[in-house]
């Protein structure tokens, strides 16, 4: 089938989170699979900049905000997508620096209804035949809300490709004033809450939900939650309503990026399946550990590796769970001999708390504010467990990333979390199908319970390597979930 991609980022142009890495990897499974996958992105600066054989394939006028723009339609070149890369090129919206959605003083860009509408528009354009050539969709499928709109604006076209929306995260909704819907000239009927009004504004997340031919989430226990209160962010109701159009698939793991095998970052390469023909993957394993406590100086009087190193990597921010972490652990230094090292930025409160924290206890915590792609491998590698106490999570990757590095994660019970983790029970450790450490209360005392179990079952050597071992054979990659796309496609 012919599926035109639409969304507001991909790595390795521009990425902020994980909708760039599933943007980037999905496609390329489904091209695998037999699909001709197309990807259209804005044109930021930085995406021009990072591409070649641009190719101009023509020009449309199209409505903005008490404006019409001149919008450039460019193809480049990429490598994973058949050298098929559009880009929507209008550089009084796009041809900025940094962020694609907010200034560097944090906030976000004042135009932003104007700039992804504009792009949603020139998406649903391409739709109906791209300049130049005689390729068209069977499927556009749109992520997230910055794209919320292209299903509605081919909701009105006749004949018109299907349509797939995929929330990413429903706390981003992409939220305007009424204002901005009149300003932008967007059909009057719309303004009803049966279709794009929200609390008295207008949502393309929303948007994207009602218009869509499907709606997928990217857990399917995230797909049950957001229909709740709890989670729903006020769209269950919206939600709810789907019924058999919403559904959750599990997103993958880019697994040559991700891989201890030939991961290039390591001291010692390591691999469950190729133990006997290289370094044993325990003795490997210890030997990253070994490396990363010298690197960040948290060696001990006694032998450094012996004491259980866990490891954070995330947004330091309260959906992340952080302010469990920081408050359980006093008692986790007084109570265990565990060290652990924390990398990531976020919330200022947050990142001065955690700095204290660690010149508190400079041989316990290593706090490193800011992010190293380098030093995210080592900490996957070298770390004993894994804590990921998010009080929701739509999919999340780093618990796959540990998983597949022998890092058993502790999580919280809740989206994708729960749908890759499975705890380390007795029953579990026995026919040998654990592979973590869950929680079910989100407080402090419960998270550190289960880091409390996870050391009891690290003492006994045996259990705990056949739990790493079941960890690395997890299946993470994007041939099951593609498959799983394809089928919502033909349906």
């Amino acid at each position: 089938m012919n599926i035109l991609f639409a969304a507001s980022e991909a790595f390795p142009f521009i990425k902020t989170g994980g909708l760039g890495d599933v943007v980037h990897s999905l496609p390329i499974a489904l091209n695998q699979l037999g699909d001709d996958v197309r990807l259209v992105l804005p044109a930021y600066r930085d995406v021009l900049a990072s591409v070649d054989g641009l190719k101009e394939l023509g020009f449309w006028d199209l409505p903005g905000a008490d404006v019409t723009h001149r919008v450039r339609i460019l193809q480049a070149h990429h490598e994973g997508l058949t050298d098929y890369l559009y880009l929507i090129d209008v550089p009084s919206l796009f041809d900025r620096a940094g962020n694609p959605y907010v200034h560097s003083d944090g906030f976000n860009w004042p135009d932003n209804a104007e700039r992804f509408t504009v792009f949603s528009r020139a998406v649903a354009q391409m739709a109906k035949g791209i300049p130049g050539t005689d390729w068209h969709p069977d499927v556009v499928h749109c992520h997230d809300w910055q794209t919320g709109l292209v299903p509605a604006f081919l909701s009105m076209a006749h004949p018109r490709p299907k349509t797939v929306f995929t929330i990413h995260n429903l706390a981003y909704d992409g939220h305007f004033s009424r204002d901005d819907f009149t300003r932008l000239a967007l059909p009057p009927e719309w303004w009803s809450p049966d279709y794009v009004e929200f609390y008295g504004g207008f949502s393309m997340l929303k948007a994207g939900m009602v218009f869509a031919d499907q709606v997928t989430t990217v857990s399917p226990t995230y797909a049950r939650e957001i229909c709740t209160p709890e989670y729903g962010y006020r769209f269950e109701g919206v939600l709810q309503h789907l019924g058999d159009k919403l559904s959750g698939i599990l997103n993958g793991i880019d697994l040559e990026i991700w891989n201890p095998e030939t991961d290039d970052h390591l001291v010692q390469n390591y691999s469950v399946e190729n133990s006997k023909q290289r370094q044993p993957w325990v003795k490997a394993k210890l030997a990253n550990k070994n490396e990363l406590l010298t690197q960040i100086r948290l060696t001990r009087a006694d032998v450094p590796v012996k004491a259980p190193l866990l490891g954070f990597i995330g947004r330091l921010v309260e959906q992340k769970g952080v302010d469990l972490i920081t408050d359980m652990l006093a008692e986790l230094f007084r109570t265990t001999d565990a060290v652990m090292i924390i990398l990531g930025s976020g919330d200022s409160l947050y990142e001065a708390e955690l700095t204290k924290l660690a010149d508190k206890y400079p041989a316990r915590l290593h706090v490193h504010i800011g992010y190293s792609e380098y030093l995210a491998h080592r900490i996957e590698a070298g770390c004993d467990l894994f804590l990921m106490p998010s009080r929701f999570e739509p999919c999340g990757l780093n618990q796959m990333y540990s998983l597949r590095y022998g890092t058993p994660p502790v999580v919280n019970f809740t989206g994708g979390l729960a749908d890759t983790v499975t705890d380390a029970t007795a029953m579990a450790l026995k026919d040998k199908t654990a592979n973590g450490f869950v929680f079910n209360d989100v407080h402090a005392d419960a998270l550190l319970s289960a880091i409390k179990r996870a050391l009891t079952i690290y003492k006994k050597p045996k259990q705990w390597q056949q739990l790493c071992e079941t960890a690395m054979q997890q299946k993470l990659g994007w041939e099951a979930s593609a498959n799983k796309y394809q089928a919502l496609y033909q349906k």
